[in-house]
């Protein structure tokens, strides 16, 4: 039989009733001749509420405590749409990480996958089983402990399991239906896109497109697995969704796909900087070993040996960030005259593979913002993305200006 997997989020399985909506969508699949591996969040809000009690219970935790804990979120939601559809006489079972098993690396609360193993799971399917129903999130460690992939990583076990099995599609049922070319919140005219390749996807999941998580997507272009993203709301199409696919697999697309932004971003700068070789390393390795993710960088002119040195980071992290600048300063590691952080600023980005091609993208996006008033602190570029830091009371405006001036509501 052909495998398909399926993916439901947090608000999928929410509650009984809906996780008896989402079991009649893997029946249908059942009945289309398919086996099935369904992945499974646990219930929305209840990881949330697990990592609450382990930070009440003790705040310096043990991280394979930790994992032990908000794992298990996971297994209620398996366990039960297991018994929902063994209800409707469909051979169903549900599987914990540790017993496919998938195997993890030892960072407990962010482990990558290693590998997983088809032989169990196969060997179900082979006796009868037809749906397998899989707690996401999880692994086992080379030590025999249970693991968690980071927030989010039910999808990125979704995208491993249909890269093992040879899974003809994976589907992700979440609360929305499909990718759009902005959010809807800001742009009422944001389009769902038929297709979008895959790194499209990577680059607007990693700009703050929160419909897939970064690592699934990673995945997916590595194996080249076909995701497609739905709402478990709606009612069944074979034309529901966005896919995520390969570039030769899209006829037409526009020049660019969408616009993406991050509101939590501060600009932080390191005012005269001894400008000498090595000097980004003695910065950026501080900050690393601190935790902090760094994204966009900008390093002045030297002037006289000295230089400006700025990057952006989430606004949570300013603390840390300045903590690790300020003490590799008194460790005279870097030498600075002043580091100076601004709050208050968002990061607005334009995406799209057909950018390669076409000239004069990026003088455009620049017009428009100016004829906004909007200005730019920090811009930086790749292929197929263009970035910039600006004020967040410009935000808003700026992606509803950016998704007309380049006519994301009109199909290619």
């Amino acid at each position: 039989m052909p495998i398909l997997v399926m993916k439901f989020g947090g608000t999928s399985v929410a509650n009984i009733d809906r996780i008896a909506r989402a079991s009649k969508r893997v029946a249908l699949e059942v009945a289309n001749g398919y086996d099935v591996i369904v992945v499974v969040s646990a219930m929305s809000g209840k990881t949330n509420e697990l990592v609450g009690w382990v930070n009440e219970t003790s705040p310096l935790y043990d991280a394979r405590e930790y994992d032990a804990v908000t794992a298990s979120g996971e297994n209620v939601t398996a366990g039960l749409m297991a018994l929902r559809l063994q209800e409707m006489d469909i051979p169903a079972r549900s599987w914990q990480g540790w017993q496919v098993p998938v195997q993890t690396t030892s960072a407990h609360a962010n482990a990558r996958i290693d590998a997983i193993p088809t032989d169990n799971i196969g060997a179900k399917f082979a006796e009868g089983m037809k749906v397998a129903v899989v707690a996401g999130f999880q692994g086992i460690s080379p030590e025999g402990r249970i693991t968690t992939l980071g927030r989010g990583g039910s999808d990125t076990t979704a995208v491993a399991f249909a890269a093992a099995f040879g899974a003809e599609r994976c589907d992700i049922y979440t609360d929305v239906d499909g990718v759009y070319t902005t959010d809807p919140r800001i742009v009422r005219k944001a389009r769902r896109l038929d297709r979008i390749a895959f790194e499209e996807m990577l680059e607007l999941a990693s700009l703050g497109a929160k419909v897939l998580q970064t690592r699934s997507v990673e995945l997916a272009m590595r194996f080249g697995v076909k995701l497609r993203v739905l709402s478990s709301f709606e009612e069944p199409s074979d034309n529901a969704g966005t896919l995520v696919c390969a570039e030769e697999d899209i006829m037409e697309s526009n020049v660019v796909a969408g616009v993406a932004y991050s509101r939590d971003e501060a600009k932080m700068t390191l005012i005269s900087v001894a400008d000498r070789p090595g000097i980004a390393a003695a910065i950026f390795g501080p900050l690393a070993e601190s935790g902090v993710n760094v994204d966009m960088i900008v390093q002045n002119i030297s002037e006289e040996g000295r230089t400006d040195m700025t990057f952006s980071c989430p606004v949570d992290q300013v603390m840390r960030a300045q903590k690790a600048m300020e003490d590799a300063k008194a460790a005279g590691t870097i030498n600075f005259h002043d580091l100076v952080a601004d709050e208050g600023v968002a990061k607005v980005s334009i995406v799209g593979i057909g950018m390669r091609s076409h000239a004069g993208v990026a003088a455009k996006m620049f017009a428009v913002l100016r004829d906004e008033g909007v200005n730019i602190k920090v811009i930086t570029t790749s292929e197929i993305k263009i970035s910039v830091l600006i004020d967040r009371k410009y935000m808003e405006l700026a992606v509803q200006a950016l998704h007309d001036a380049f006519g994301l509501e009109k199909a290619a």
